[in-house]
């Protein structure tokens, strides 16, 4: 009843009522069709079996095995004495009893009521399939760094994002996202930085799909996700691997048995705001000299509420003959903290698979569609929210109020805007849809010999929207109201075709050849327009109500590009006696968004592996794989234009200079950027040494990695002067940049991960698994090309007021990227003035880094009974991150008596700083952290249906405590900085929390899952 109400208010409070009631209404609907349908034929009798499950050899129990019913998902595990108690039903034929290090059986039910089973090891090692680029091996077969992560390893809670299902689970893998806004992406980094001016995210791969996006596919349908982390392993995808590759691949199909099986998921989530910074009361901020408006407002919790969201996932899968299908439907309502913050989706997905010709053609359609709607705020709201005036009221009832600002509270003060009306006199949206297709189809022509093709498009449209209102004083007061559309469309095409042959070429070796080609073609287009001036209030709906369409706060643009890649691949697997194995592949590619002299790459790969075990006795180990790789990947710019000298619109120009007349008034062109001829890919060399190892017949396994990356040739728009132009010769520089491949770079990590495979506590299973990574941060070895160079790079100014001028990012050839540099407070005076070692920029020293030494993960799984808790430690440490509230905000001089003041245990107070907020290095402090970042509490009932497959029910939290020592709004690592530069250098400045960063939240989720078969 809950959950019915809360999604009840979800619905009244929508913007477009109408349509959105219509989505959500049909989500719900099909949920319950569902439901009925299934618990109608939910009745039929059951019966009780027991048994015990033995090791073959020894005759010993064999605890924590796993004993399932063929085709469902109903099962249990064994007690410490290897024995089991099972409900069966009719229909039910066939036990599956399976443990790591044995051998899976199956055992025909009939009439026995008690069964005795003995599990054979298997001295195969693992054999778990594990999907790499073009196709899967056996996990005992992989020679790289290569990690598997399988939906019971998910993080669990309120996940909307795949990402999230994988934050903290695989070593080297880094997933941030500071604060809780429900809009935000997920920075996702793999073995640290490999580029700052290209793209710095894995390359995600799609149900074979390459360069899609995660909003393509809902965590739900996801069935496991695969990590291709070194060189050797990312090297098949050549131009695009450099930052590694995340393969995703959704649940493809039901069972054969001809009948469906239906998938429910619903759960309900409360949000709460948390860790927010001390600050003034409304009297401590009048005793400190503040002006009394005779008020006392809290600004934040005005601000912020209680957000409710839902999400509710529906499937049906089965199969008949040859064919297999999925439908899923998955509709996700998340708020935010703050009105008007929100996100909600619909997401489709169908898959369907078809074989013909006694299984030797093999089709499959991969169809997913979503609809996301998100509202935005204006992030800085969080900070006026911190520092407003707490002795100001919300509303004001004057009449110049009344009339400028719609009845709320503004002064004309620098940078003092009410937080509350902010929210609600301006307003953004996105409506995102997205359509990605798949169709793929495979042919054995002989035996061991396949060829197959695969097409996908992968579409996805922005229609944008911005508004301030008349009243609105930060914007549109002065504009007048101003609007704004503006809708981006993105097109890539992809076809692909593949060869693949095994053969024995002896007794005892084996060959797995594949070869491939493939095109990609991207096309981007859109426009955008903004006027001002408007009569009314009409929002982006109407733009021609807006009187003035030239000038500040108004646009008009369209822009279009497209790109090609093409590509050729190969690679050999090598297989002896499956205990030496052997890779080799290699990729070359043509760009054509590269000089005409370079649009050619090739990169090679190389990796050898050999199970010791399988030669000789290694007492407790069961697996041990030392294993080497070596690989060279590439990047692709950030857009196809950069080699090119690109011309864009310039000012408008009236050719007689009379204002009269306007049929000689022109856009002249200018250039923006310069051509080169010679811009070429980002490469990156990567060396990788690792074990992966077994202990105790599988009950504990693991890796270990080692790894050294250089980087070089990095994509870098730099400032040239105005003559000849090195980079087109014969032609001289018209523009003050040009892109060019300017640095080279350098870095390594260690890696480790381990798990435990069930360990009997009494009645208690405990599941626990951990990895960590240590890093050597990134290093700059260059910053020079053909005559152009640098010996530091720096970026990031605090900002306004009074802190726009110095930068504290330097980035330095020969120190590591992201230093934080600034003067160190040596003391404070009695009159609480600085005492700082110098002001000199040049001599400025280094104070932190805002890159992590290393990170590491935690999970624990428990089962007693029908009652499971996992729960997730995560920990980063190493990394120093520059607070700016208290940068800005925590000293007591006459300027600052305009805001409110944020006091932390690091808030000098004996004297308080009466010296204007300067930068120095009290202000960088250690973010190093552990998080419970989730927490969830099951309770799986016995069902007596022979239709109910399962049911259970489940309560989480996410989020739920942080040990730290930094004092600002959240510790999590800063990789980029999105309001330093051009938007293509923004990993230069990392270690800068902003103040305009969204509040952490924390969450509760309890929910419901059901299966009927």
């Amino acid at each position: 009843m809950k959950l019915s109400t809360h999604t009840y208010f979800a619905f009244s409070k929508t913007k477009n009522p109408m349509r959105n009631y219509l989505q959500k209404a049909k989500t719900l609907t099909l949920a319950i069709m569902l439901l009925f349908g299934a618990t109608l034929v939910a009745n039929a009798q059951s019966r009780t079996i027991t048994g015990t499950v033995l090791d073959a050899s020894f005759g010993d129990p064999v605890p924590g095995a796993t004993v399932l019913i063929k085709g469902t998902t109903r099962g249990v595990p064994t007690d410490l004495d290897g024995k089991f108690t099972l409900e069966v039903r009719p229909g039910d034929e066939i036990l599956v009893v399976s443990f790591v290090g044995y051998l899976t059986q199956e055992i025909e039910i009939g009439s026995q009521s008690t069964f005795t089973i003995n599990l054979e090891e298997d001295i195969q090692s693992l054999e778990e399939a594990v999907v790499i680029g073009y196709g899967s091996q056996d996990k005992k077969e992989i020679t790289s760094a290569v990690v598997g992560v399988s939906p019971e390893d998910f993080n669990r809670g309120n996940v909307s994002n795949p990402a999230q299902l994988l934050q903290g689970k695989v070593a080297g893998l880094s997933i941030t996202r500071p604060g809780g806004n429900p809009n935000a992406g997920f920075n996702i980094r793999l073995r640290g930085l490999s580029t700052f001016g290209a793209n710095s995210s894995p390359l995600i791969v799609l149900d074979g799909v390459i360069g899609a996006s995660l909003e393509n596919v809902d965590p739900n349908d996801i069935q496991s996700i695969d990590v291709l982390k070194d060189g050797s392993a990312a090297a098949i995808y050549g131009a695009r691997g450099s930052s590694g590759v995340i393969l995703i691949t959704t649940t493809k199909k039901g069972s054969k048995e001809g009948r469906a099986e239906v998938n429910i998921n619903s759960f309900g989530t409360l949000d709460k705001a948390a860790n927010l910074i001390p600050i003034l009361s409304a009297e401590e901020f009048v005793a400190r000299g503040g002006t009394d408006f005779g008020s006392e407002t809290d600004w934040r919790q005005e601000l912020i509420r209680d957000a409710y969201s839902y999400t509710t996932n529906a499937s049906v899968s089965g199969g008949f003959n040859n064919t297999n299908y999925l439908a899923a439907v998955n509709y996700r309502s998340n708020n935010g903290i703050v009105q008007g913050s929100s996100n909600d989706r619909i997401n489709t997905r169908i898959n369907l698979s078809q074989a013909a010709f006694d299984n030797k053609l093999r089709m499959n359609v991969n169809l997913s569609f979503s609809t996301i709607e998100s509202n935005s705020i204006n992030d800085a709201a969080f900070r006026y929210a911190t520092i407003y005036n707490p002795t100001a009221p919300i509303f004001e009832d004057t009449e110049d109020a009344n009339e400028r600002f719609g009845g709320y509270f503004q002064r004309d003060l620098f940078d003092f805007f009410n937080p509350v009306a902010m929210i609600n006199q301006q307003k953004f949206r996105n409506e995102r849809k997205t359509a990605l297709t798949s169709y793929r189809a495979e042919y054995d022509i002989l035996p061991n010999l396949t060829v197959s093709a695969q097409y996908s498009e992968d579409r996805s449209n922005d229609l944008i929207g911005g508004f301030w209102s008349r009243q609105d004083f930060q914007v549109g007061l002065g504009s007048r109201g101003s609007a704004e559309r503006i809708t981006n469309d993105r097109r890539q095409q992809i076809f692909e075709s593949t060869l693949r042959y095994e053969v024995d070429i002896t007794d005892g070796l084996n060959l797995a050849l594949l070869g491939g080609v493939g095109t990609q073609t991207t096309k981007n287009q859109g426009f955008g327009a903004r006027s001002r001036q408007f009569l009314f209030d009409t929002g982006w709906d109407n733009l021609g109500a807006g009187a003035i369409r030239v000038g500040n706060f108004t646009n008009m643009y369209s822009y279009a590009n497209q790109d090609q890649l093409n590509s050729v691949f190969g690679r050999a697997n090598f297989n002896y006696n499956n205990y030496l194995f052997v890779s080799a592949s290699v990729r070359a590619e043509t760009y054509s968004g590269f000089g005409p002299e370079n649009q050619t790459g090739v990169f090679p790969a190389f990796s050898i592996g050999s199970d010791f075990t399988q030669l000789f006795d290694m007492g407790l180990f069961s697996q041990f794989k030392p294993r080497v790789s070596f690989g060279v990947t590439g990047n692709l710019p950030p857009s196809p234009t950069l080699a090119l000298g690109v011309f864009g619109n310039g000012n408008r120009i009236d050719l007689d200079g009379d204002p009269l007349s306007t049929d000689d008034v022109y856009v002249g062109i200018v250039q923006n950027s310069n051509p080169n001829r010679f811009l070429k890919w980002e490469t990156k060399e990567e060396f990788n040494v690792g074990i992966d190892f077994g202990i105790w017949d599988n009950k504990v396994t693991g890796s270990m990695d080692y790894y050294t990356r250089n980087i070089s040739d990095l994509l870098f728009n730099v400032p040239v002067g105005g003559g000849p132009n090195i980079f087109d010769p014969g032609r001289f520089n018209t523009v003050g940049s040009t892109w060019v491949n300017l640095a080279d770079l350098s870095n390594a990590g260690f890696e480790f991960s381990v798990a435990v495979n069930g360990l009997n506590l009494g009645e208690v299973i405990w599941t626990p698994s951990g990895n960590f990574t240590i890093y050597q941060k990134t290093q700059i070895n260059s910053l020079s090309a053909s005559g152009l160079g640098f010996d530091e790079l720096r970026f990031a100014t605090p900002g306004s007021p009074g802190q726009n001028n110095n930068p504290i990012i330097y980035n330095r050839v020969g120190q590591t990227l992201g230093d934080i540099y600034g003067p160190r407070l040596e003391g404070i005076s009695e009159s609480g003035e600085y005492i700082l070692s110098t002001t000199n920029p040049d001599e400025f020293e280094r104070l932190g880094n805002g890159l992590p030494k290393g990170e590491f993960g935690f999970a624990n799984n428990f089962a007693w009974r029908q009652f499971t808790l996992n729960f997730f430690l995560r920990g980063v440490w190493g990394h120093d991150l520059y607070n700016s509230y208290r940068g800005f905000y925590e000293n007591a001089d006459g300027a600052s008596i305009t805001w409110n003041s944020v006091v932390t245990d690091k808030t000098p107070t004996d004297p308080f700083i009466t010296s204007t907020p300067t930068f120095n290095s009290s202000y960088v402090e250690d973010a190093s952290f552990v998080r419970l970042d989730n927490m969830e509490i099951g309770y799986n009932f016995k069902t007596n249906s022979p239709n109910l497959g399962s049911l259970r029910v489940y309560f989480a939290g996410q989020n739920l405590f942080t040990i730290t020592n930094y004092s600002g709004i959240d510790p999590e690592a800063r990789v980029t900085d999105l309001e330093n530069g051009d938007g293509f250098t923004t990993s230069l400045s990392p270690g800068i929390e902003r103040r305009n960063t969204y509040f952490q939240t924390r969450s509760f989720t309890l929910g419901l899952s059901l299966n009927f078969k």
